[in-house]
């Protein structure tokens, strides 16, 4: 059995990067203090999980799929979730793999996540790099007004820091959010964030390349 790591959700983020917004995130490589690099410094990524403190992990644990009725045509991806131990990413997300189990019991809520991920990061935490992003994995999905909320929230935490976060990644099931946290207004709120849609096809192709 493979032991619980962070890795899958490293090369999610990665595969995710690369497939929707170009093959130059290909570069990026796995490291500590961020968790993805590129090798010439140029921008170092921060990959954690937010859940909201009302969620309970263990209500969608494998266990529970026992005695669901499940569709003949989703039997070959429940068949993977259980082998592999992963699941997010299939069957809309509904599911916890065994392995992943840790990864999202151990999850802030988003708000305290973003406030210590921006503390490390003024901090020089995370090392030298020309730019630093935050790639953040969310159980529940968020509407736009909280993405909206979001950014500026972050903005806002990192306003007066001078080393700080250009780009924050938000990571939904069938939704990446890419906000940039640069371009601000008067009021110093981030004016500029862009949605992609994944489709179920996708998310199959990211969870297997993500098992290797």
């Amino acid at each position: 059995m493979r032991k619980f790591d962070t890795c899958f959700f490293e090369r999610y983020a990665r595969i995710t990067l690369e497939t929707i917004l170009g093959e130059e995130f290909g570069a990026l490589v796995n490291e500590d203090r961020p968790d993805l690099q590129m090798p010439d410094k140029s921008l170092g990524i921060e990959v954690t999980r937010a859940m909201e403190p009302h969620k309970d992990v263990a209500q969608e644990m494998l266990k529970e799929m026992a005695g669901l009725p499940v569709k003949d045509e989703d039997r070959e991806e429940v068949n993977q979730i259980i082998s592999s131990g992963y699941g997010y990413g299939l069957q809309e997300g509904r599911y916890v793999g065994h392995l992943e189990y840790e990864y999202w019991a151990l999850a802030q809520p988003l708000r305290r996540i973003i406030e210590s991920k921006v503390s490390k990061v003024g901090s020089g935490f995370y090392g030298t790099f020309d730019q630093y992003g935050l790639y953040i994995f969310c159980k529940d999905n968020l509407s736009e007004e909280e993405v909206i909320l979001t950014m500026e929230y972050t903005s806002d935490l990192q306003r007066h820091l001078d080393i700080r976060y250009s780009t924050m990644y938000l990571s939904l099931i069938d939704k990446l959010y890419v906000c940039d946290l640069t371009q601000v207004d008067r009021l110093h709120h981030p004016t500029k964030c862009t949605s992609y849609d994944i489709s179920r096809k996708m998310c199959k192709e990211f969870f297997i390349k993500s098992l290797d």
